[in-house]
């Protein structure tokens, strides 16, 4: 059954762009934050159908305990040196580097994608800590194409939520300080009836 997502009436009529960044700042325990910007790229919807015809999708598996699971979300991943799938990504990559490249230090280079088919795919609790992540303050870029999903945050080791940040619709979330090594971040399951959604996401070299 292919994939919809529900466009707005007002994405149909926008043009594809990004706008600049203004992001807002949330600041976090443990020398953590989140910058947030609500409709960084218009015409998101649209870009959504090409970016999905683009990308080569994969279903992974995982050991679980004695069994063997499907992941629930397909994935991709482009390294630091090959090229992304639509030049609207290598725009977004580039002009995040550039505002951001005073505060971190250097340039986002990868680009990681996942696709939420619906409201039962989703990412488990988890920080990016494989690599650098595990030991330095960096950054993630997350940009948010489809239907919105809640990414919810909470302290790393459990505990009550503190934030659930409904993204979509050409959306900008920026984790950055310690919020890899002292924060977790998921995309839950949901009941309710939802689209499916693309989150992009942009790391510097050694993050993942």
């Amino acid at each position: 059954m292919p994939l919809t997502v529900q466009q707005s009436l007002l994405d149909l009529d926008e043009p594809i762009e990004f706008a600049p960044l203004r992001v807002e700042r949330h600041h976090l325990r443990f020398g953590a934050w989140v910058d947030i910007q609500p409709g960084w790229l218009s015409g998101a919807d649209r870009v959504f159908d090409e970016i999905r015809a683009a990308v080569p999708w994969h279903a992974e598996r995982r050991q679980m305990y004695d069994t063997v699971v499907d992941v629930p979300r397909l994935t991709t991943f482009y390294g630091s040196d090959e090229p992304l799938p639509s030049p609207l990504l290598t725009q977004a990559r580039d002009l995040l580097s550039a505002h951001y490249r005073g505060e971190l230090g250097e340039d986002f280079t990868s680009a990681g994608l996942c696709l939420y088919r619906d409201g039962k795919d989703s990412v488990a609790w988890h920080g990016d800590r494989i690599g650098r992540g595990a030991t330095h303050d960096t950054m993630v870029a997350i940009l948010s194409l489809g239907s919105p999903r809640v990414l919810a945050l909470r302290p790393r080791g459990g505990g009550q939520t503190a934030l659930r940040l409904p993204l979509g619709h050409g959306d900008l979330a920026v984790m950055g300080g310690s919020c890899q090594r002292t924060w977790e971040h998921a995309i839950p399951k949901t009941a309710k009836p939802v689209g499916p959604r693309i989150s992009v996401q942009f790391r510097p070299r050694g993050v993942r």
